[in-house]
């Protein structure tokens, strides 16, 4: 995936002949002030909630429905062991860090972002889809089947569900319209099990299609929310900044070690994409098993494409914050000059 770099001096020149007389913004084409595309996945969000709402979500209850997805984010038992997995990287941690790391804090602000409004934007997004679906294609929905147990089928879906975000993850890679929102989670320089939470709130809409086999096997089986809490936990956990593997099971599950190699400095990142198995980057000739070079390296994007927390000697963790939000929809050929310059500086990393 390349990702279109502005040097600073050319950021620098552009910015001096819009501020020349005469120059007026308005008549500037929209794609020269925005990136259209990431309008677009926007576009799609809204599109898809108001169609939920119009059609009340199709009977499902949406407070119960948050009220799950809440609990497989930030619930009781996340909390816990999210707790723990913070306590794992101080004890066995595959770089040292300060205690808390301005990484951490960044990181820190996206989880209270997930916990406030990304869950019901996630809710509404997928009561809303799973509704497009059924109604544009009914006939995707299979018949309840007396011949397949209910707990073959919930595997099936968990199965199924772990290929199609391998799937999108690699989609995200490769299109720049979906790494542009997704560049965010790869920004991260200081790695924590809190980088799970560093994510842009559209990326969600590409993940949709991970919904697709529990709709199809929706009369067959279901995943329970214990199992979700599961799975996302095992998600959390490989990203965090632990010096942990699974010995031989890292042929089957992702841990922290195989994980943080996809989030490697130096490296291409569309290697071992896996949430939770790693037999489909191993399908697709995708997995690189860690070593011990692997497994201290640095994370984050080559040349700070993106304005992150450690560009300054001040961390200045709201400014960032928002202008991380709104990254994905500026336009490929604007940059502001100060983020532009700092691109290129080589800051130390794990800076407190």
């Amino acid at each position: 995936m390349s990702v279109v770099d502005v040097p600073a001096d050319l950021a620098s020149s552009a910015q001096a002949r819009r501020n020349e007389p005469g120059t007026d913004r308005r008549r500037r084409p929209l794609s020269s002030r925005v990136y259209l595309p990431a309008l677009a996945v926007a576009a799609v969000a809204a599109a898809l909630v108001g169609f939920g709402l119009s059609r009340h979500f199709g009977g499902a209850s949406f407070s119960n429905s948050m009220s799950r997805l809440r609990v497989t984010v930030i619930g009781p038992a996340c909390l816990l062991f999210i707790g723990v997995f913070l306590v794992v990287e101080r004890v066995r941690p595959a770089q040292r860090r300060s205690l808390i790391a301005r990484g951490h804090r960044q990181d820190f602000l996206f989880a209270i972002l997930n916990a406030t409004l990304v869950v019901p934007l996630v809710t509404a997004l997928s009561l809303s889809f799973s509704e497009v679906a059924r109604a544009a294609l009914p006939w995707i929905v299979l018949p309840r089947s007396g011949a397949v147990p209910r707990w073959a089928a919930t595997a099936v879906i968990f199965v199924a569900m772990d290929w199609c975000n391998w799937f999108v993850h690699l989609a995200n890679h490769r299109l720049r319209v979906l790494w542009r929102f997704h560049e965010l989670h790869h920004s991260q320089e200081d790695m924590s099990v809190l980088t799970v939470f560093r994510t842009h709130p559209f990326i969600h809409v590409s993940y949709l299609f991970a919904l697709v086999p529990a709709i199809v096997l929706l009369a067959n089986g279901a995943m329970s929310t214990a199992f979700l809490v599961v799975y996302a936990l095992v998600v959390a956990f490989a990203h965090s900044n632990t010096n942990l593997g699974f010995g031989p099971l890292d042929r089957i599950f992702v841990s922290p070690n195989f994980h943080r190699i996809h989030h490697k400095l130096d490296g291409p990142q569309d290697v071992n994409l896996g949430f939770a198995l790693t037999i489909w980057d191993q399908l697709f000739h995708r997995a690189v098993f860690a070593t011990d070079e692997t497994i201290r390296t640095d994370t984050g994007l080559p040349g700070r494409p993106l304005i992150v927390e450690q560009s300054d000697v001040r961390p200045r963790h709201l400014a960032v914050f928002a202008a991380q939000l709104v990254a994905p929809f500026r336009p490929m050929n604007d940059a502001d000059p100060q983020e532009a310059a700092g691109r290129g500086i080589a800051q130390d990393r794990g800076v407190a």
